[in-house]
Order: structure tokens, then C-alpha cells, then sequence
């Protein structure tokens, strides 16, 4: 079921800003990359916008929100990163804002073309055990996440 929401040209520039990422060899800039991002839906529901300055973790409670988050890990003695999509959608979110968020995903999926991992999280306990992430990446072939061992 479509919800007729659109998404921001912003929205796909930052997806592609994050994903040509990969080219910078210069430490400099790699400090300057967007590690994850948010997108939620704009004031009148119409289209999936950039919400700025907001990371995961820091959204309110309750709120359905999607993400980017640029991964970085080692399976199989070799580095790898990849674009994971999040769907944040806690338990405790209005049933209102669960269905417009799961009913518009597919518009911002469309957007984010290449986009390997895919990732519903429902609380900040599914995010809280790295090898979560890691099984979306690799599952146990990952033996490093963001530098540090599983």
C-alpha cells in the first residue's frame, strides 16, 4: 500500500553524497562524512524529508523515524563499509505513525538505490547488542564493527 508521500530532492542528495563517500581517500575529509542521518516526514505528511542535526539516539521517544548509518567493519580480513537503512519504529509509537512510516518506506528505498542492508529497529534494545548489526552486515563472518572487536 502506497501512501502517495514523496521524497525531498535533499533527501536523495544526501543518500548520494554518503554513498560516493567511498572515493575520498583524504583523512580530512573522511572526519568531515555524515556518519548516520534522519529522515522523518515533513509537518503535513506529504514528503520524506532531511531532519537535521538529529541522530538516532537522540530522537524522541516514540517517534518512527528513517535513518542511513554508514557502517564500517572487517569480515573475512578485509575492511568493508556499507550504507545500512534503518527503520526506526518503537513498540510504543502511535499505530497512526507506525502505518505512514512502514506505508512510505518503499518511496525513500526507491531513492537510495544500491542500499545491500536493511534494518527495522523497534527499541533501543535491538540496537544495544552490536551483533545485531553485525548479522545484518555479514552475520559471523564480521569480526570487527566500527574498529572494535565483537
Amino acid at each position: 500500500m502506497a501512501s502517495g508521500v514523496t521524497v525531498t530532492d535533499e533527501v536523495a542528495e544526501v543518500f548520494n553524497d554518503m554513498k560516493v563517500r567511498k572515493a575520498q581517500a583524504n583523512e580530512e575529509e573522511k572526519k568531515k562524512r555524515k556518519k548516520a542521518v534522519l529522515f522523518c516526514l515533513s509537518p503535513d505528511k506529504k514528503n520524506i524529508i532531511l531532519e537535521a542535526g538529529r541522530e538516532i539516539l537522540q530522537g524522541q521517544v516514540g517517534d518512527c523515524r528513517y535513518a542511513l548509518y554508514d557502517a564500517t567493519y572487517e569480515a573475512k580480513e578485509t575492511k568493508e563499509e556499507d550504507l545500512v537503512f534503518i527503520f526506526w519504529a518503537p513498540e510504543n509509537a502511535p499505530l497512526k505513525s507506525k502505518m505512514i512510516y512502514a506505508s512510505s518506506k518503499d518511496a525513500i528505498k526507491k531513492k537510495f538505490t544500491g542500499i545491500k542492508h536493511e534494518w527495522q529497529v523497534n527499541g533501543l534494545e535491538d540496537i544495544k547488542d552490536r551483533r545485531t548489526l553485525a548479522d545484518k552486515l555479514g552475520g559471523s563472518s564480521v569480526v570487527t564493527l566500527e574498529g572494535s572487536p565483537l
